[in-house]
């Protein structure tokens, strides 16, 4: 028989297989890191529409809100305009009370004017100052605001149990009183 050598043969195969596990590694760590970027970008692009699709949402509301004070500001100064048309009526038979309604119709027309002025956030820092400067008035406000509106209701609620029923009246016998 030859002499051959076994160990040399062993070991170059290991090598090579170290080699190509090696290559596996990076190729499949690169790959990874790969993955890994274009995920991240995904992540970034997604909350950044995200954001811009809040921002204008919000956008949107702040101006819809906006235009709404602007129209609630002329819906007052026709009311502050109803009211000087009642005072003039007034005039011939109370003229306190026709003063009393035109002061009235001059305050709602000046808070009109200041209020069409305005945005939103600008009301919403007016009403925290207030609160902050008035919190007993704003309190007294919001209980007289409340018992307004729990007498309404309880109003409503008891009228709707005390009507009458709609629906004639069944008789088993089927004699009809009229």
């Amino acid at each position: 028989m030859t002499n051959q050598s076994f160990e040399d043969t062993p070991s170059h195969d290991f090598s090579e297989h170290e080699a190509r596990n090696k290559k596996f590694r990076d190729a499949t760590g690169e790959a990874f890191s790969k993955a890994s970027d274009t995920a991240r970008d995904a992540a970034a692009k997604a909350k950044s529409a995200a954001a811009d699709a809040a921002s204008t949402v919000s956008d949107h509301v702040m101006g819809l809100l906006n235009d709404q004070i602007g129209v609630g500001a002329q819906s007052a100064n026709h009311f502050a305009s109803s009211m000087r048309v009642a005072a003039d009526d007034l005039e011939q038979e109370s003229p306190m009370l026709a003063g009393l309604v035109r002061g009235f119709a001059h305050n709602v027309d000046h808070y009109a004017d200041r209020l069409e002025d305005q945005t939103v956030e600008q009301l919403v820092k007016s009403a925290s100052d207030l609160t902050r400067r008035q919190p007993a008035l704003v309190f007294g406000l919001a209980a007289l605001a409340g018992f307004f509106a729990f007498r309404t209701f309880k109003t409503a609620s008891d009228s709707s149990m005390s009507s009458p029923s709609i629906q004639p009246a069944h008789n088993p016998a089927g004699n009809n009183h009229d």
